[in-house]
């Protein structure tokens, strides 16, 4: 283990004074996580990115794709000790998830060692939809709906609902199942979406990410991306 600003040094990116500069500025990220500390320690085997490109090239990129199970966190490491989704993986790669998902929220999520491949994901000029179906509390009405199309402002941004399905209404339990997609990467933005309709989200899980569904894979499951998805993402 050596600091960062060293090992950023010795790859020839820049001097360990910009180096310091760059890590204060928050420019730096080792395995997904942006680093500010300038006493931060990692080794070369650590994807280690800087404004989103990985300087250390000679690593074996990998991609998965999990179904992420309730009470799992979305990170390559917890200071509490919980489970991440990158412990349900067996690779000795330092992958990391791509964007994430709450602690109770389930479905869909990539991970990777690819930083490039991350960022290109991550961009919001791309666009790319997340499915979600979401259980809430209440019966959705048509005026909802209505709001809903129209998109839902918040914290004063328009969420574009790009499509939205009514699965089932449960009178009896006044509870609602709806399937809806957006393009959104805010933090619990589909929760806030509901909970501006008075409709409190009980259970929520993403089904789809962009062209990729989470089709026959249990709780838990996950599997490599083929060589042909990755590159479709690319072409986005």
């Amino acid at each position: 283990m050596e600091r960062l600003q060293k090992i950023i040094s010795e790859y020839g990116y820049a001097s360990r004074r910009k180096a310091e500069e760059l890590i204060k500025e928050g420019k730096v990220s080792v395995n997904g996580e942006i680093v500010t500390e300038l006493g931060t320690k990692a080794n070369k085997d650590d994807v280690i990115s800087i404004d989103g490109i990985v300087i250390n090239k000679n690593i074996k990129y990998e991609y998965y794709l999990l179904n992420k199970p309730r009470q799992v966190i979305s990170s390559a490491l917890d200071k509490e000790g919980r489970t991440t989704v990158v412990d349900l993986i067996k690779t000795d790669a330092r992958i990391y998830p791509i964007g994430r998902l709450d602690y109770n929220t389930t479905g869909l999520i990539l991970l990777t060692n690819d930083g490039d491949f991350a960022n290109h994901l991550m961009h919001p000029s791309h666009n790319i939809e997340k499915t979600y179906v979401a259980k809430l509390e209440g019966i959705i009405t048509n005026e909802d709906i209505i709001k809903l199309k129209k998109g839902i402002l918040i914290d004063n941004r328009k969420v574009d609902i790009k499509r939205l399905k009514v699965k089932n209404k449960d009178l009896e339990k006044n509870t609602s199942l709806v399937e809806i997609t957006i393009v959104e990467g805010r933090n619990h933005i589909v929760k806030k979406v509901f909970e501006k309709l008075n409709l409190p989200v009980i259970r929520l899980s993403r089904i789809s990410y962009g062209f990729l569904n989470i089709d026959n894979l249990k709780s838990g499951e996950y599997r490599s991306l083929t060589i042909k998805e990755v590159k479709r993402f690319y072409s986005i």
